[in-house]
């Protein structure tokens, strides 16, 4: 079976049921250019719970040890687990930090040196709540530690909103999924239905059920092309020209992995692995039998 006869009757299928062939295309069309929305969001939303997450830092106050002493317990503690990055902060240091933060009315109580040193520890992205608290208790029972401080409640918070970020807009994709790969379903049983006679009499002269099927799947990737390709030009130009000039508040978002081809790429196989799987479930269904019945 040639290529150019696949596309034939692949095109030729779309117009023996234009309006059903419309609605599925149109549903296609909003299906992924509302997960390609969602994505967008959804990977900006992600990446701005990772900076607040590594904004949160765990310092760890260090009572009057020397520096030997100081030493060893840097050591130990950049060992542990999930501890990406460690910075020690000498009473002098946290003077003038004290100083630059309160300004010249702190000037009094910086001068009496009265701050600990500590060790300030950023975590590891992929480090969970119960992780960064299994850490704090660890590194408060080292010798020399005085007290370890971290903002508990803003982490939870931080996984929190994540954990049903992912599961909402997962569950709000697949049920748009479904119902678009549904509507493809309804529009290649309406074409097979047309095609019955033919298809009774492909199947008289030797056809497989695979070789009759063949169009059809083309049918639902031709679907899907459509329904990508429309989707991508209206995401591009929403996300390009629409929300920077009436959003600008908005313009800030960035593309996943920071090119636009990505998405738009995403989109596209989206849309025509819908079409393809949408068809084949189809053509599985009702090309099956050496009969159709009318």
């Amino acid at each position: 079976m040639s290529l150019s006869y696949l596309i034939k009757e692949g095109v030729a299928g779309l117009s023996r049921a234009r309006l059903a062939a419309f609605t599925s295309i149109f549903s296609l069309f909003l299906a992924v250019l509302l997960i390609g929305v969602l994505t967008r969001i959804g990977f900006n939303a992600y990446e701005v719970a990772q900076l607040l997450r590594q904004q949160v830092e765990i310092e760890v106050f260090l009572q009057n040890i020397d520096t030997q002493t100081t030493n060893e317990l840097q050591q130990s503690i950049q060992n542990e687990p999930f501890v990406e990055e460690l910075n020690y902060i000498s009473r002098d240091s946290a003077s003038m930090i004290f100083q630059q933060e309160f300004g010249m009315g702190g000037e009094a109580l910086a001068s009496l040196n009265f701050l600990p040193a500590s060790f300030r520890l950023k975590i590891s992205d992929d480090a969970t709540v119960a992780q960064v608290d299994s850490l704090v208790q660890v590194v408060e029972q080292y010798h020399g530690v005085d007290e370890v401080q971290f903002n508990l409640a803003l982490l939870e918070l931080l996984e929190a909103r994540t954990d049903q970020l992912a599961i909402g807009g997962a569950a709000i994709g697949m049920f748009i999924l479904f119902i678009a790969m549904i509507l493809v379903f309804n529009t290649i049983r309406l074409t097979i239905y047309a095609k019955r006679d033919l298809i009774r009499a492909m199947k008289l002269v030797g056809a497989t059920n695979g070789f009759i099927r063949r169009p059809f799947l083309v049918e639902g990737i031709l679907q899907g092309i459509i329904a990508g390709t429309a989707a991508s030009f209206v995401i591009y130009l929403l996300f390009e020209w629409i929300v920077p000039t009436y959003l600008s508040q908005l313009g800030i978002l960035t593309w996943p992995f920071g090119r636009w081809y990505y998405l738009i790429g995403g989109v596209m196989i989206l849309a025509m692995a819908m079409g393809w799987w949408g068809s084949r479930w189809a053509a599985r269904k009702f090309i099956k039998d050496t009969t159709i019945s009318s």
